[in-house]
């Protein structure tokens, strides 16, 4: 056992120094190896350090290279600089130069035109003295004389100087009433010629209807039992198809008729087409009532689109609004004192087309214009407003041209017409309404507007009598000849028809006749 643990302890002994010459050979060898590193690194240094020193002088050298040839760059161009100064500069010095001697030329020229100015301001202000004086001495011979022409005359110099107003009052009314009279006729001469011409011949080209009626339709019935049938049980047929439509139905002693009665004339017609439909089919009743009623209206609808779009190619205007040519259709049952306001529009169009042929300008336009002057009357029973505005509202609205809209706003007067075709329409719309069997006129309007012409006419001084005759298209007018002479008497009559166009609406012209009459009485005794 001894023996066995004195072989371990060697044996550990000898591993021990093993490990311990391992470590000491690792540490040495580490050690070397570290070293040698060192060694390289501090070679790798010194020479990077070298080859850094190598750039930097390179570097030095380029740079000194480059920082004598920009100096010398810098001075040739500051060399080239000042040359081209010194050259600028001596032909600005030269320029001034040339502008002093000018200078000194206008002043001298200037010093000798101020000399000639100052004699003659001299002989200037010598003349003003002479011309005091001269003014003074003949305001004191002007002051002789009025006084010996006042002593002469035996009149003050306000007295004579209202006799001479007088006398030239007079004379120039006088004179301006005979410039009056020959330029009112010449221009009568020629326009009277040249309108008859056109209208005559616009009017003859121009075939139209008479009045129609207004307000009511006519139903004829298959026989008078019908009348029950229609009014219905308690009446309640009639009052359905009231409601409906809007009309009154007057179902009275009238052998086979029933009348519709209402202002509107779409309203009306839808209800003459239902009511002759409810007695062809024979079954009277509200709810067939109600049936009819709707088949009528869109019926009615279509015959308005079919005759707005018959006016427009009978008169030959194309590419008005959709909207537009219904309107127009609408105005085929609109009436305007008896006159049927869609044919009015249709012969306000053709005569429209007619004159602007005579005058010269673009009938295609005057034509458009007079076929929608009158637009704003299909509506104007719905709308708020004149037929005028409504109108010019509409064509705007629907993109018209503004010929259009200014012929249709001016055709009554309401606007300055801006163009000839709205003159054009305004005459058209005149001709058509005026002309014999167009237009009825209520008793009370064509009473009140001859009391009109009348209370006019008497209304200024040396008015003695008038009578308005002709119904209404001539005033005679009697005149005081103490009050009015000759020559006053055309003026009169000009202001009196001024007055009237300006206070009265009338279809056509009104003529002005003012009479003098000079009596004399004697008594032989």
């Amino acid at each position: 056992m001894p023996i066995f643990g004195g072989s371990i302890i060697g044996v550990v002994i000898a591993l021990v120094c093993i490990v311990l010459a391992v470590v000491i050979t690792a540490l040495v060898t580490k050690n070397l190896a570290v070293e040698r590193y060192k060694e390289e690194e501090a070679a790798k240094i010194g020479d990077a350090e070298n080859q850094a020193k190598e750039i930097i002088d390179k570097a030095r050298k380029t740079a000194e290279t480059k920082k004598r040839e920009a100096l010398l760059e810098a001075k040739e161009e500051a060399l080239r600089n000042k040359n081209e100064i010194e050259r600028e500069s001596k032909e600005r010095r030269a320029e001034i130069q040339r502008y002093e001697k000018r200078v000194l030329s206008k002043e001298e020229t200037l010093d000798k035109k101020s000399e000639v100015l100052e004699k003659k301001e001299a002989k200037l202000n010598a003349k003003d003295a002479d011309l005091d004086r001269q003014k003074k001495e003949l305001a004191d011979m002007k002051d002789s004389h009025l006084k010996e022409l006042e002593k002469i005359s035996g009149l003050t110099t306000e007295e004579a100087k209202k006799y001479l107003l007088k006398s030239v009052e007079e004379d120039v009314k006088h004179e301006t009433a005979v410039l009056v009279r020959e330029l009112e006729r010449k221009a009568k001469e020629e326009a009277d010629k040249k309108a008859k011409d056109y209208v005559v011949t616009a009017i003859q080209r121009c075939a139209a209807d008479h009045v129609t009626e207004t307000t009511i339709s006519v139903v004829q019935l298959p026989n008078d039992e019908m009348k029950g049938r229609i009014i219905g049980r308690e009446g309640r047929n009639i009052r359905t198809l009231e409601t409906m439509t809007g009309v009154n139905l007057i179902i009275d002693d009238t052998p086979e008729a029933v009348v519709l009665s209402g202002f509107d004339g779409v309203r009306r017609e839808v209800a003459r087409i239902a009511l002759e439909k409810l007695i062809v089919d024979g079954r009277i009743h509200p709810a067939r009532i109600e049936e009819m009623v709707e088949k009528a209206q869109k019926e009615v609808e279509s015959v308005i689109r079919e005759e707005g779009e018959a006016a427009t190619l009978e008169v030959g205007v194309h590419g008005i609004n959709p909207e537009l040519i219904r309107l127009l259709g609408r105005m085929k049952f609109r009436t305007s004192y008896g006159q049927n306001a869609l044919k009015h529009s249709i012969e306000v169009a053709h005569l429209s087309g007619l004159l602007a042929g005579e005058i010269g300008v673009d009938v295609r336009t005057a034509k458009r214009a007079g076929l929608l002057h009158d637009i704003g009357k299909s509506v104007d029973q719905e709308m708020e407003g004149t037929h005028v505005q409504i109108g010019a509202e509409l064509c705007r609205k629907y993109k018209e041209s503004k010929t259009v809209i200014n012929a249709v706003q001016a055709h009554h007067g309401d606007v300055e017409p801006e163009t000839l075709i709205a003159c054009i329409v305004q005459a058209a719309d005149t001709i058509s309404a005026a002309r014999p069997g167009a237009r009825r006129e209520t008793l009370e309007t064509y009473t009140n507007r001859l009391k009109q012409l009348e209370d006019i006419s008497n209304s200024f001084k040396g008015v003695d009598k008038s009578y308005a005759i002709q119904a209404g298209r001539e005033v005679r007018i009697m005149v005081t000849p103490d009050k009015v002479s000759d020559d006053e008497m055309v003026l009169l009559a000009r202001d009196i028809s001024k007055q009237i166009e300006n206070e009265l609406k009338y279809p056509g012209q009104i003529k002005v006749n003012v009479i003098r009459e000079s009596r004399v009485t004697d008594y032989a005794k």
